[in-house]
């Protein structure tokens, strides 16, 4: 009888083992599947970089105090809503050519910005400082353009000839169709 014990024990502890063990190996798999998952997410975002509302996006103002690491500054960032993640604005500017360049100051960001774009006006790369400063020369540009457009089309003088048609005179001298005809 001990000797049947002896074996049902030995058997009981052979399942409880083969339970166990390849419960870990379960376990194992998920944590490695978990771990890819995690890694593979993390290097998309770092290579892929997105801004946090793309389109018009929403003006903010950042300060940067003295001596700020970079991680200081990703925080900062992400507090004021310009990146989602720290971690991955961190490992960006490591592998840009903005490394080590992020300067303190005030600065007014965009949530339209890509973080390298970001990167560049910290840095104070004259690039990425240079397109808010076009564009908006570019507006400026055309708003006067379209100003000078409406102000040569209301250089026209309108007057009735004796026989009551109107005539049109531009204002560089040239006719209108009711002085062809006289």
């Amino acid at each position: 009888m001990g000797n049947t014990r002896d074996q049902v024990g030995k058997a009981g502890l052979f399942v409880a083992g083969g339970i166990f063990r390849t419960a870990f190996y379960v376990c194992v798999a998920v944590l490695i599947f978990w771990i890819g998952k995690s890694a593979y997410q993390f290097g998309y975002n770092v290579f892929n970089q997105q801004a946090v509302s793309p389109g018009a996006g929403q003006e903010v103002t950042v300060v940067i105090p003295e001596g700020s690491s970079t991680y200081d500054i990703a925080k900062i960032l992400k507090s004021k809503g310009l990146i989602d993640d720290s971690l991955v604005f961190f490992a960006q500017e490591k592998l840009s050519t903005y490394k080590g360049q992020m300067q303190a100051g005030t600065y007014l960001l965009s949530t339209a910005y890509t973080p390298t774009r970001i990167m560049g006006i910290l840095a104070g790369d004259e690039e990425q400082t240079g397109v808010t400063q076009d564009s908006a020369t570019a507006a400026d540009t055309a708003a006067q353009t379209d100003t000078q457009t409406t102000d040569a089309g209301t250089d026209t003088a309108d007057t009735q000839s004796a026989d009551g048609t109107a005539d049109t005179q531009a204002a560089d001298g040239t006719a209108g169709e009711g002085e062809s005809g006289q």
